[in-house]
């Protein structure tokens, strides 16, 4: 994709990565600590050791049935999501995907990349044959779920114990949205 010029002159870019270089996965680490510290992280509530994250995000570049986009802001990266294919084993659901591990981290928030990274994974995910994309959400995360109902998510049930905090129960959302494959997708 090529690089965009935002506001304050900041170059961003959203992209697919195959492959990641060491000062890369580091940024990406940062991101992610970012992240879970401002408690959008996919499952985690507190940062786990730096090598448990560089394990994870290089697993994630190995699995086929994953692919990982990420938002870089001024030659970092800033966020990712996945887009996860279901197992070759299941003809009934072959038609899914999942997006997951979506996250901006704090400070490059309102440059439109999240927007832009949900875009490219529904693109892809058009190109791929898929005829719907599912996703779940902790219902705290209310600008997430500004952005996937303004892109045609529905919103489709509720768990009340989604997730547990600080020894509480957090309700979460799942989400659906019907993809149409004659075009590619749109914001």
């Amino acid at each position: 994709m090529d690089a965009m010029k935002k506001p304050g002159d900041h170059t961003t870019l959203v992209e697919r990565l195959s492959s990641i270089e060491e000062v890369d996965l580091q940024d990406l680490c940062d991101a992610t600590e970012a992240a879970i510290r401002d408690g959008n992280g996919f499952g985690w509530l507190a940062p786990p050791r730096r090598s448990v994250l560089e394990s994870y995000w290089k697993g994630v570049i190995l699995m086929p049935e994953r692919e990982l986009f990420v938002a870089w802001l001024d030659g970092r990266i800033v966020g990712s999501v996945q887009l996860l294919r279901p197992s070759r084993h299941n003809e009934a659901q072959a038609h899914i995907g999942r997006l997951t591990t979506f996250f901006i981290a704090p400070h490059a928030r309102g440059l439109g990349l999240a927007r832009e990274l949900l875009r490219l994974a529904e693109e892809e995910a058009v190109e791929d044959g898929f005829q719907q994309l599912d996703l779940d959400v902790c219902a705290t995360q209310t600008a997430a779920i500004q952005l996937y109902e303004r892109h045609g998510f529905i919103r489709w049930g509720e768990r009340q114990a989604y997730a547990i905090v600080d020894d509480q129960p957090v309700a979460g959302y799942f989400y659906a949205k019907v993809l149409d494959r004659r075009r590619k997708a749109k914001p």
